[in-house]
C-alpha cells in the first residue's frame, strides 16, 4: 500500500495534525504574548514619531502597532472611517461556488456553505480586516474534530505584536514562541491577511502610517484651540481695593474673583490702572483652528475611503456625491476581492484538504455585493430579441427579476380575465341591455399589457354587438378577426423596437431583420379597411348625435 501523501500549505510547509488541535498563539499575562499594550502616543512629537516608523521599517513594529491602536481609540474621525471600511466588507453576504459539476465537488462546497452559517463570522471577518489600518493581521484557526471531521470552531484574532518578519527579506511572517524565539507559522493554522494601501513591505503598507502624521498635527491644533478657547472664551474679572487695604483684604478679594470661573483673574489697587488690549479678530482666529482640524480630517477620509462626500459632507474635485460613492464602492470591491483570495488560500483549501485530501478542484468562496440589475433595459432587450428567435431560459430571467417560480394554484399576473363592462347587468352576459351602446362587448383586463394589446382590445370592444347591423361594424369585425390571431405578436415586437430605436434607419433595419418576408399587400388592405371603418364609424356616430 502506498503512503498517504503529505499535505503541504501554500508555502510548502508540511501539515502536522497534532499541532492543529491546540492553540499555539494564545495570550499570556506576564509572558511573551502579553495582551497589555504600551502607549507611545503620550507626549508624542514629530521626532519620536519618525523614530517609531524607522524602527518598524527595520523589523521592530511593536511601538508602531501600539501607536496604531492608540490613534483608533483617541481619534473619533479616524475610527469612524476605518470602521466604515471594515464593516462594509465584513457584512457582505458570502457565496460558495463548487469547483466543478462533479457531485463530489458539489458536496465539498455544501459542507463549506453549512459551516459559513455562523453568527460569529461577521465579527471574525471584521478582525481579519484589521490588516487595512496596520498593513497585516494574523488570525488563528481553532480546529475541532469532535464530530469526526475537521471544522474551524472559531477564528481568533491574534495581536500582531506577537509576530515578526524574517530579517533577510522582511516579507515572510514568523511567530514568537513561548520563549520569545522566532519560529515559522504552523501550516494550516493561521490566516495571514495583507491588504495594501500602497505597494511595498507589509510593515509600510498600512493606512496607520498616513493617519499617524495627521493625528499628530491635529493634536497640536486641538491643544492650541483649547488654550485659545479658555483664554478668550470667558470674560476677565478685575477686583480693586481701596488705599490702605491689608494683605488679608487683598487675599480675600483675589479668592473672590478667582473662584468666579477659570484662571483669568487679577487684583489691583484703586489708584492703579491696567489696560487690556483685546484681539479684534477673535472669531476668525477661532475659525482657523476649526478649519485646520477639518482639513486634516478630510485628508484622512481621502486616504481611507478615497473621497470626502460620504463622510465630511463636502463635494470635492471629483464632482457629485454619486461619483464619490462610486469611488468608495471601488475600494469596497477591491477589499472584498483581496479578502476572498486570502480566505480561499488560508481557510477553504485547508478545510477541504484536511477532510478529503488533495483535490483537482476546490470550492471557491466569493465575497461580492450583487450588481443592481437594470430590469427595464432587460425587458426592452427581451422584447426585441426573443421574437427574433433568441432562446432564453425562463429561470434565468426570473432570477434576474427576483421572482419565484409560481405554483399551479397561484394567481398569475398577465393572465386575462373576462369581466363585464362598467354598468352592464350581471344577468345579461352579452351586455345587450347595457346603457353604453358601442362598448357593450366584454373587455379583457390584464395586469400590465402593451399598447398593441390595448389597441386590439379596444377594437374588440368596438366590434361588440351594435344596436343594428352596420357596414362599418362588419369592417371592424373583419379587421379585428384578421389581426388578433396573426398580428398581435408582430405589433408587440414592433412597439418594443420603436421604444429602443435611436433613429428611423435603425428602426427600418430592425423591421427588415425581423420580418424580411412580410406580405405588404395584405397589410395594406387591412390598413385601408381599418381607415374605412374608422371613417364610417365616425359618420355613424355623428348621425346618431344629430338624430
Amino acid at each position: 500500500m502506498g503512503k498517504t501523501p503529505v499535505l503541504l500549505d501554500h508555502m510548502g510547509k508540511p501539515v502536522r495534525r497534532t499541532e492543529l488541535r491546540r492553540e499555539v498563539a494564545a495570550p499570556t499575562i506576564g509572558g511573551v504574548r502579553s495582551p497589555i499594550s504600551g502607549y507611545p502616543g503620550d507626549g508624542l512629537d514629530p521626532e519620536r514619531l519618525a523614530a517609531i516608523l524607522r524602527a518598524a521599517d527595520r523589523g521592530d513594529p511593536i511601538q508602531y502597532l501600539e501607536l496604531a491602536e492608540t490613534i483608533e481609540e483617541r481619534d473619533p474621525h479616524y475610527q469612524g472611517v476605518i470602521g466604515t471600511r471594515r464593516r462594509a466588507v465584513s457584512q457582505i453576504e458570502i457565496t460558495v461556488e463548487a469547483g466543478s459539476d462533479d457531485p463530489v465537488h458539489e458536496r465539498h462546497a455544501q459542507e463549506l456553505r453549512d459551516w459559513l452559517k455562523r453568527d460569529e463570522l461577521t465579527d471574525e471577518l471584521f478582525d481579519i480586516l484589521d490588516c487595512i489600518p496596520k498593513g497585516y493581521s494574523f488570525t488563528e484557526i481553532i480546529w475541532d474534530t469532535s464530530e469526526g471531521q475537521w471544522q474551524p470552531r472559531g477564528l481568533e484574532r491574534r495581536d500582531p505584536r506577537w509576530f515578526r518578519f524574517e530579517q533577510h527579506n522582511l516579507t515572510i511572517p514568523v511567530m514568537l514562541d513561548d520563549h520569545g524565539q522566532e519560529v515559522p507559522l504552523p501550516a494550516f493554522k493561521f490566516i495571514y491577511a495583507q491588504i495594501k494601501a500602497k505597494s511595498g513591505l507589509a510593515l509600510r503598507s498600512g493606512l496607520s502610517r498616513v493617519a499617524m502624521w495627521g493625528w499628530l498635527f491635529k493634536a497640536y491644533t486641538q491643544r492650541d484651540w483649547a488654550i485659545f478657547s479658555q483664554t478668550y472664551g470667558q470674560p476677565l474679572r478685575v477686583g480693586k481695593w481701596a488705599a490702605g487695604a491689608s494683605e488679608e483684604d487683598k487675599n480675600t478679594l483675589f479668592n473672590a474673583v478667582a473662584n468666579i470661573a477659570g484662571d483669568c483673574a487679577a487684583i489691583i489697587p484703586d489708584s492703579m490702572m491696567i489696560e487690556f488690549i483685546e484681539t479684534s479678530n477673535v472669531g476668525s482666529s477661532s475659525d482657523l483652528y476649526e478649519k485646520r482640524s477639518n482639513w486634516l480630517d478630510m485628508q484622512i477620509s481621502k486616504a481611507v475611503l478615497g473621497q470626502t462626500a460620504t463622510t465630511d459632507s463636502v463635494t470635492g474635485g471629483l464632482g457629485s456625491g454619486k461619483e464619490h460613492g462610486e469611488v468608495r464602492e471601488d475600494i469596497e470591491r477591491s477589499d472584498a476581492r483581496a479578502l476572498t483570495a486570502i480566505l480561499n488560500r488560508d481557510l477553504v483549501r485547508p478545510f477541504v484538504q484536511l477532510n478529503h485530501g488533495m483535490q483537482t478542484h476546490y470550492p471557491r468562496l466569493k465575497i461580492e455585493r450583487p450588481e443592481a440589475e437594470d430590469q427595464e433595459a432587460l425587458a426592452r432587450t427581451l422584447a426585441i430579441y426573443v421574437p427574433l428567435g433568441l432562446r432564453v431560459k425562463e429561470d434565468e430571467v426570473r432570477g434576474k427579476l427576483g421572482l419565484a417560480e409560481p405554483k399551479d394554484d397561484d394567481r398569475i399576473l398577465g393572465q386575462s380575465a373576462e369581466i363585464p363592462p362598467q354598468g352592464a347587468d350581471a344577468s345579461d352576459p352579452s351586455g345587450r341591455n347595457s346603457p353604453v351602446k358601442r362598448f357593450s362587448g366584454p373587455v379583457k383586463r390584464s395586469n400590465g399589457f402593451s399598447g398593441a394589446e390595448a389597441a386590439l382590445q379596444a377594437s374588440t370592444a368596438l366590434s361588440g354587438p351594435l344596436s343594428a347591423p352596420t357596414p362599418e361594424g362588419d369592417l371592424t369585425e373583419r379587421l379585428v378577426r384578421e389581426t388578433q390571431d396573426g398580428m398581435r405578436e408582430m405589433l408587440e415586437a414592433i412597439e418594443a423596437m420603436i421604444e429602443v430605436a435611436g433613429s428611423a434607419d435603425e428602426l427600418r433595419a430592425m423591421l427588415l431583420g425581423a420580418y424580411p418576408d412580410i406580405e405588404v399587400t395584405k397589410l395594406a388592405e387591412l390598413m385601408a379597411d381599418a381607415m374605412l371603418a374608422a371613417h364610417a364609424g365616425g359618420r355613424a356616430l355623428t348621425e346618431d348625435e344629430r338624430g
